[in-house]
């Protein structure tokens, strides 16, 4: 007789969670390996980040890529530093939105999912929104600027920029 414990996770039939199957199976086909955690939200591991999926399915069928980092202490420890940092994440892009809970950012992103949407498109700039925007609110809380300069006038890979540092603008 086979091992119970060595038979593989199958996903819920289509009909019990439509939209967490449809999920599975496009990150399965990108080649990640999801599980369903504990809360029913499907878990995966990419780039080394565990992300989520939440699939909520009622008058509208909604799907969540989200993420939760610890906030390290190398962070500016001022909380309204950290929240101006997620309203200017989330102001600045599209679908994305970010927050602090408990010293943890969070970075979500939500879709309204029809019948006939790319699933499986949709997951991968998803997931790459996500953690692009992980990496966007570290530049902005750590000082960097959209073009690479920090507020003290040296760029993230060291340099110094021609930035007049009385006006905020280039010397012409």
């Amino acid at each position: 007789m086979t091992d119970p414990t060595s038979l593989p996770n199958f996903p819920p039939p289509t009909g019990e969670h439509p939209l967490r199957g449809r999920v599975l199976d496009a990150l399965i086909d990108e080649g990640f390996e999801p599980n369903i955690d504990d809360d029913g939200d499907v878990a995966f591991t990419v780039q080394d980040q565990q992300l989520f999926v939440r699939c909520m399915e009622g008058d509208f069928t909604v799907m969540r890529v989200f993420g939760q980092w610890q906030i390290g202490e190398d962070v500016p420890q001022d909380p309204l530093t950290r929240l101006m940092a997620c309203n200017e994440l989330t102001l600045g892009l599209n679908v994305v939105k970010a927050g602090i809970a408990n010293e943890t950012l969070v970075v979500t992103a939500e879709h309204v999912i029809g019948p006939d949407a790319d699933l499986k498109g949709l997951l991968v700039v998803t997931i790459q929104l996500v953690l692009s925007a992980v990496h966007m609110w570290h530049e902005t809380i750590m000082g960097a600027t959209t073009d690479g300069a920090t507020t003290d006038g040296a760029t993230t890979d060291g340099a110094t920029t021609d930035m007049d540092e009385d006006a905020g603008t280039d010397p012409s």
